[in-house]
């Protein structure tokens, strides 16, 4: 099975999946970087401003007003990892990192999308978007079965003119229809929400450079993302709590999404908090009551909802 997959929680969407040995698909942008060397440059995220037109800049040359978006420009192992607003001048001297950048604040609806490209030119997409708390934390995403036709025609031209001889899977991520990041990869998180075939199609793609996918049963899926506090030494909950949360009807995975045997300093994780599981589901309510049961089971995690219940007034 030569889809390449760095998550062994993630490997439960690829086991049953038959791939020739001859045949590398990435799920992670380390491996696509090292297999696609012709086409890496999009992980410049400067080059990938320069190609639309955006202002944007490397530390140590101002940018012409604020705020401004910082982040890193190669960040291999993504959650917004460094990644930071600055809003005055004084703020930004502060804070200047080597081999990080400033762009102009996106503003708008932030949307993941996969595209499968054949040749450079976009064959399917599927996009979602996110419910966004603070620092890089997301509640949950919805992926949506329904059509962006504008974020299609933006980026699929950018698409055309720039990955040209690219065959694969790509994930765009744009703010109010702006691109802001590209992997030379699908999303990972939630490939089980595509529909059954997809994989089989994927390796098809990456065998034959062809795409053959009904899409028939195409409808609105969730991503429940629970986070905890930074600084916990976190255990995995019970085996049988995960497979027993796995059979509710609706739910169709769930990820522990963290090393039990490495120290929390060591995973790459937003600034807002501690990613430690991903229930996905077709209905919404079931993965919010999937999520509050496994939150049960971080004793560290009680408190931490407490707090964003109550930042509302509920």
């Amino acid at each position: 099975m030569p889809i390449i997959e760095r998550d062994p929680w993630r490997m439960q969407y690829f086991e049953n999946i038959a791939c020739p040995d001859d045949v590398s698909i990435p799920t992670d942008d380390e491996h696509a970087y090292e297999l696609f060397p012709e086409h890496r440059w999009i992980y410049n995220k400067l080059l990938v401003c320069d190609t639309q037109g955006l202002d944007g800049a490397p530390h140590g040359i101002p940018p012409p007003s604020f705020p401004v978006f910082s982040k890193p420009i190669y960040n291999m192992h993504g959650m917004g990892v460094g990644s930071r607003v600055f809003a005055t001048e004084a703020e930004m001297a502060a804070n200047m990192q080597a081999g990080h950048m400033w762009m102009a604040l996106a503003e708008g609806e932030h949307v993941s999308s996969d595209v499968v490209v054949i040749g450079g030119e976009p064959q399917w997409w599927r996009h979602c978007i996110g419910k966004a708390l603070s620092d890089g934390v997301f509640d949950y995403w919805t992926m949506l079965a329904e059509e962006r036709p504008a974020i299609e025609d933006y980026c699929g031209d950018w698409l055309h003119r720039n990955l040209k001889g690219y065959s694969g899977a790509v994930n765009v991520e744009t703010i109010g229809g702006k691109i802001i990041e590209v992997h030379l990869r699908f999303a990972d998180q939630w490939p089980d929400l595509y529909g059954e075939g997809w994989l089989d199609a994927i390796v098809e793609l990456y065998r034959r450079r062809r795409w053959r996918f009904a899409d028939a049963d195409r409808r609105d899926g969730y991503s429940v993302v629970l986070f905890g506090a930074h600084g916990v030494p976190y255990r995995h909950p019970p085996a049988e709590l995960v497979d027993e949360i796995r059979q509710w009807s609706g739910v169709t995975s769930v990820q522990i999404t963290f090393h039990e045997d490495l120290p929390a300093e060591q995973h790459a994780m937003p600034p807002g908090g501690f990613r430690l599981a991903i229930i996905n589901c077709w209905d919404l309510e079931i993965g919010l009551q999937a999520r509050e049961k496994l939150a049960l089971a971080f004793w560290s995690t009680q408190a931490l909802g407490a707090r964003e219940a109550g930042s509302d007034g509920s």
